[in-house]
């Protein structure tokens, strides 16, 4: 199986990613913040590692990736500061996809969110803005990279148990369990062709994950 490295691994949606590609057969690598985070991390099944990647240049960040068959982009800066969002979720984010590129990744799984990219439409004055920003510049310069990338786009996040079942289909925003969210990235992970160079926009729905990225 893959070696997979998850960036943001103590986020509650990669929290649960990472027991699901564990039990897949996956050699799996948690990158945190914080040595505090790293029990949490250990008893999902996968190998903590400690580097703040807001901090992290791309060549040590390509040095961190060696050897990895997947990315998983599912860190944020949490909103609320404008300038630590453009860091983390655009600037950290697009050095992250340089080292993967320079590391050799093959393939770069990125957790945006439904309705992103240049047309986002939401107000300058809004709080918001920054993160819409940052995102779309991030989902963006992924694409135009030379690796297999897969950008995944829930709406809004709930507590709800997740069922497996989703929406890709929807024109709309709705809402989706972080469960399912870390369904979607399990099933791009284990389904290279299926996710290929896609953009998948979902709520909670009655599809299948497994269906959603079939090839």
């Amino acid at each position: 199986m893959a070696k997979v490295t998850i960036i943001g691994a103590h986020g509650k949606v990669a929290l649960q990613a990472l027991p699901l590609l564990v039990e897949a057969g996956n050699q799996v690598a948690g990158v945190i913040r914080a040595q505090e985070q790293a029990e949490d991390i250990a008893q999902t099944g996968a190998e903590p590692v400690v580097a703040d990647v807001e901090q992290l240049g791309v060549e040590q960040l390509t040095e961190l990736l060696q050897g990895t068959d997947v990315v998983v982009w599912s860190a944020g800066a949490g909103g609320g500061n404008p300038r630590r969002t453009y860091a983390v979720d655009r600037d950290a984010a697009i050095r992250t996809m340089d080292a993967a590129r320079d590391a050799g990744v093959e393939r770069f799984v990125m957790v945006s969110y439904f309705g992103a990219g240049p047309d986002h439409g939401v107000d300058p004055e809004n709080s918001f803005y920054a993160y819409a920003e940052a995102k779309a510049a991030a989902d963006v310069y992924l694409e135009t990279l030379p690796l297999s990338w897969t950008i995944l786009r829930p709406s809004a996040l709930t507590h709800d148990e997740p069922t497996g079942l989703v929406d890709a289909e929807a024109d709309q925003a709705g809402q989706v369990s972080r469960g399912n969210v870390a369904r979607m990235i399990a099933a791009a992970v284990a389904n290279p062709q299926g996710a290929q160079r896609r953009i998948i926009s979902f709520n909670d729905g009655q599809t299948p994950v497994d269906e959603v990225l079939a090839h």
